[in-house]
């Protein structure tokens, strides 16, 4: 089966890439219009594979897109371009709507008219998987984990663009008949991560000895996954999920943002040669509490049940993935 992959320069879909790739999945096809967050080199790897193939393109052209899909005969599509980055979409939502609503209708669109080319068979082997993230389930109280059944509470522009995706991926599969599945990631972290995220940013700051700022009292709970894992459990989907359904994409390993930064600043004081005339550099001095973000969200956490009973768990330990972060960003500085 070919596979066509969007924004594949991205953080997580370059992990999906590179796997799909590794595993020989047929022809792998990375569709990308090379925006601030995509960076081909997470792609090294396979740029000589025979059954690897980049287009700069934008997931709105219809034209070129509808052209793709019959060139290479796709089978699949996960659809994984967006704009992610929520400070962005405070700031500036419209190119949250643009790629994410518009791109997403766009998209679908395409795959409306691709399905009437195929054969029986090829119809009922079709997939599209559209890759969310968990605030579209808002904030949560308690101990609660969102289901996949939990209503949708988005907080923020970028949240709310991903649930309006989500909801036509629904509606074009329930009225038109696109064979699709959902997945909702908790956050992702792991080496060559855009420098605008949490934890590439921790540790920029620290390396870098510029103070380290945290939204408000640093209160805010995550759950955090090694995009690797993320990559894992979306190709687990896209092999035994079934239509219809949403699958929630999670470790449970929630951590308080503080804790998690305190976490790497006491990482980065055992990997790096902090001694100094005055004594050893503790990089938790760099914290610096700031304005919390409007409308932040206090906690997500989700459940992962129906996930885990495709066969699915994650492999890499937390700690293990920070220490291999912070030493992989340590080789570029």
């Amino acid at each position: 089966m070919n596979i066509l992959v969007t924004g594949g320069a991205g953080f997580i879909a370059s992990a999906i890439v590179r796997q799909l790739v590794r595993e020989q999945r047929g022809q792998v096809v990375n569709v990308d219009k090379l925006t601030y967050a995509a960076d081909l080199s997470r792609l090294d790897e396979c740029r000589h594979s025979a059954n690897y193939h980049f287009v700069k393109a934008d997931v709105n052209d219809q034209a070129v897109m509808r052209q793709l899909l019959a060139d290479y005969q796709i089978g699949a599509v996960i659809h994984a371009a967006a704009e992610t980055h929520v400070d962005r979409s405070i700031g500036s939502p419209e190119p949250f709507l643009h790629s994410n609503v518009a791109g997403t209708y766009a998209l679908l669109e395409v795959l409306r008219s691709h399905l009437e080319t195929l054969t029986e068979t090829e119809r009922e082997t079709f997939r599209l998987v559209q890759i969310s993230t968990d605030e579209v389930y808002g904030d949560l109280v308690g101990e609660e984990k969102a289901k996949e059944s939990a209503p949708y509470r988005p907080s923020s522009p970028y949240a709310a663009s991903k649930a309006a995706a989500d909801h036509l991926v629904r509606a074009w599969s329930r009225t038109y008949g696109i064979p699709s599945l959902i997945t909702h990631s908790a956050n992702n972290y792991g080496p060559g991560q855009h420098p605008e995220k949490l934890i590439p940013k921790v540790i920029a700051q620290a390396l870098a000895r510029k103070p380290i700022p945290v939204f408000g009292a640093g209160n805010q709970v995550r759950d955090w996954i090694h995009v690797e894992d993320h990559a894992r459990a979306v190709i687990t989907v896209l092999d035994h999920g079934r239509l219809g359904e949403s699958y929630n994409i999670s470790t449970g390993d929630e951590r308080v943002n503080l804790d998690l930064i305190r976490q790497l600043c006491d990482i980065i004081d055992r990997c790096v040669d902090s001694n100094s005339e005055a004594g050893v550099f503790q990089h938790q001095q760099l914290i610096e509490h700031v304005e919390d973000r409007p409308g932040h969200d206090m906690r997500y956490a989700m459940n992962t049940d129906r996930l885990t009973q495709l066969g699915w768990t994650p492999q890499i330990d937390f700690e293990q993935g920070l220490k291999a972060t912070i030493l992989s960003a340590l080789n570029y500085t």
